[in-house]
């Protein structure tokens, strides 16, 4: 990579990294956003329609918050398979068509769903008798029943991509490996997601990703990005040969012995009848 293009990466880098915080925010604000106001306590479908109908300008404005960020998130794996490319040639442009792709297709079907789902609740409230067949009815029309398929198939080609993306950026250089296998985790945690709702962990990667686009990585930043060529990580075996000696456990050298000293030895022609005597005081 040349000089220019070098420096156009790192335009893009600088620009690509509060997009990845805005990404971040808005996907924390949309399951916010999700738990607030009024929800079914119990899982019959009546009493989910009436609720979906009292949620619907809640719920589709989450929504619209959760496509935001993840068309953020799109844009920041498309900048990562771009950087590594570049170091890597042989890296296939599929993955940077599944982060797009991936990212667009979760984004728009699940607004569409809170639309047409908003509307077959609107249907259920204003007309008929609100029974149990006729919410089965309405939720049974391919729309309803097809739209979270196709969401979770956007899901699906957006973790492939995190994880991909993730895993050969980490080896060309361009992630430290604590990035790179948090953003494995992160592409588990789209499809099975545990603990808390709220994504903590994925906006927590992405800002980690902005502060590394500016530059600000703590210690050491990563050399790739200033080569423009991989530079990969040393592995542990190697860096253990290049580590220098440490010392003992508990940090205490064992202490060196010291020579025992010599006795002094008497100047020749002296012996003990020539030596003076001290005078005995005498008792008064």
């Amino acid at each position: 990579m040349n000089s220019e293009q070098l420096q156009l990466e790192t335009q893009v880098r600088l620009r690509t990294a509060p997009v990845a915080v805005v990404a971040g925010l808005l996907l924390v604000i949309a399951a916010i956003t999700g738990l607030i106001g009024t929800h079914a306590k119990v899982n019959e479908e009546t009493l989910a329609l009436i609720v979906v109908h009292k949620r619907f300008p809640l719920d589709l404005i989450g929504s619209v918050i959760n496509a935001g960020g993840l068309l953020g998130l799109g844009w920041v794996l498309s900048f990562l398979w771009s950087a590594t490319k570049s170091r890597k040639p042989n890296f296939s442009i599929a993955f940077k068509y599944l982060a797009i792709g991936g990212a667009v297709l979760a984004a728009l079907v699940a607004v569409i769903y809170e639309v047409v789902i908003a509307v077959v609740a609107h249907k259920f409230v204003t007309t008929g008798q609100q029974t149990y067949s006729q919410a089965h009815h309405l939720t049974s029309s391919a729309a309803v029943l097809a739209l979270p398929t196709v969401a979770f198939l956007g899901d699906f080609l957006l973790a492939v991509a995190i994880v991909i993306v993730s895993l050969n950026s980490m080896r060309v250089g361009l992630l430290p490996k604590l990035m790179g296998y948090l953003g494995i985790f992160v592409g588990i945690l789209f499809l099975f997601p545990i603990g808390s709702p709220v994504p903590v962990i994925q906006a927590g990667w992405m800002c980690a990703l902005a502060y590394l686009f500016i530059g600000r990585w703590p210690n050491y930043f990563p050399p790739a990005w200033e080569a423009g060529e991989a530079v990969p990580w040393p592995s542990n075996q190697s860096s253990r040969q290049t580590a220098p000696a440490r010392p003992p456990r508990g940090g205490r050298r064992k202490p060196v012995p010291t020579p025992a000293p010599e006795p002094a030895v008497a100047p020749a022609g002296t012996t003990r009848s020539t030596t003076p005597k001290r005078k005995r005081k005498r008792r008064n």
